[in-house]
């Protein structure tokens, strides 16, 4: 079956996603390593990206470790930076797509409240014919049953093609019958839709 439709992870594959950057540029890599040995950013993340609420979630997490509560805080109160860059090819691509007419959707682990605070910063997040974000449906990839929701919406799997820069989720894909593509750069993501004829050379950037 031909691919009607492509998937885009949002994290790394069109904003940059690297908190411990932020951190190490604010506070230095020696605290960084610090902190998140001492505290569980991670699990803390999941829990917004599962649908907990943003503010709240992080506030809590801050007032149990007072030692970094200043560090912890800046989750929420300077989440954009951490939310950064853009990355430009990446968002060409996914309007060339849209130009040729091909289906575009998003498949992402994200926040309800950070996902809004994010689509009101960058434009392109409000371009995807549809959204299956973790926070609204309380499920986070790689778990099965995220997939199972797009599929549930009228695609196929094997008609699917998914861009994620985590294997364990593109792992996840590929074991129902999804094309997939293990995203490490703009230009390999771009040169895969010129191959599966999405796009042209041109079209694409390249």
């Amino acid at each position: 079956m031909a691919i009607e439709a492509v998937v885009f992870d949002i994290g790394n594959v069109l904003v940059g996603w690297q908190p411990e950057r932020f951190y190490d540029r604010v506070i230095g890599p020696a605290r960084r390593k610090a902190l998140f040995a001492a505290v569980d950013l991670d699990g803390m993340n999941l829990r917004v990206d599962g649908g907990a609420p943003w503010r709240e979630t992080v506030a809590a997490v801050a007032e149990a470790h007072p030692d970094w509560a200043a560090e912890v805080q800046l989750w929420h109160d300077r989440w954009d930076e951490m939310f950064s860059p853009v990355i430009d090819q990446s968002v060409r691509t996914l309007r060339a797509l849209r130009a040729r007419g091909v289906p575009v959707l998003a498949l992402t682990n994200f926040g309800r409240e950070t996902f809004a605070f994010a689509k009101g910063r960058h434009d392109f997040l409000n371009e995807f014919d549809r959204v299956f974000a973790s926070g609204h449906l309380g499920l986070l990839k790689p778990d099965p049953a995220i997939y199972a929701v797009v599929e549930a919406a009228g695609h196929a799997p094997e008609a699917l093609l998914f861009a994620d820069d985590r294997a364990d989720n593109i792992a996840a894909a590929a074991a129902r019958g999804w094309h997939t593509h293990h995203f490490t750069d703009p230009a390999g993501w771009a040169r895969r839709l010129v191959a599966e004829g999405l796009l042209t050379e041109q079209e694409a950037g390249l």
